[in-house]
């Protein structure tokens, strides 16, 4: 009996493990797999308008460089209101305050066991309005922002691209 309880106690404590796992794992967005793209077209995978940028790619048919991924700016009128870096610079993990926003499959036409997997982190930051003025407006001056640079608590993106599954012959 004692033995039966000992192991009914480890495998809730691994099924607890495994939920917390997979909660962590969960983004905000949840979405099915994109449709399957054939070599050569371009498609885009995911469109952040704060960050006025989307990710965009084809996948090449090359074995050493199966996926081509680019981030391009989506209008020139677009002004930024989140700043958008690489995953590899920026490490986000749900420790230091970032939220797996989405992730973006999208399956090869020509090798189906494989896919191009984008997820897509957001740090929330914390932004505040300006402090009241002598007149009481919350107001922004050019040459305060162009002196200050952008605020380090302003909201961010990274972006985490890989290749994942078999590679087809």
């Amino acid at each position: 009996m004692q033995r039966f309880l000992i192991v009914t106690a480890l495998l809730c404590a691994s099924g607890i493990a495994q939920g917390a796992q997979e909660k962590q794992e969960k983004p905000e967005i949840t979405r099915q797999a994109a449709s399957p793209q054939a070599v050569g077209v371009l498609h885009t995978m995911r469109t952040i308008p704060e960050t006025c940028s989307r990710a965009q790619g084809q996948f090449t048919g090359n074995a050493a460089q199966p996926y081509q991924l680019e981030v391009v700016q989506s209008s020139s009128q677009c002004r930024p209101r989140a700043l958008l870096q690489d995953a590899g610079v920026a490490r986000p993990s749900a420790q230091t305050g970032w939220l797996l926003n989405d992730i973006v499959r999208v399956p090869s036409a020509a090798c189906p066991s494989q896919q191009a997997v984008l997820r897509v982190w957001r740090h929330p930051g914390k932004v505040a309005p300006p402090k009241l003025d002598a007149q009481g407006r919350s107001r922004i001056y050019l040459q305060d922002a162009m002196n200050d640079g952008p605020s380090p608590d302003v909201p961010k993106f990274a972006l985490d691209f890989r290749i994942e599954g078999k590679a087809c012959d």
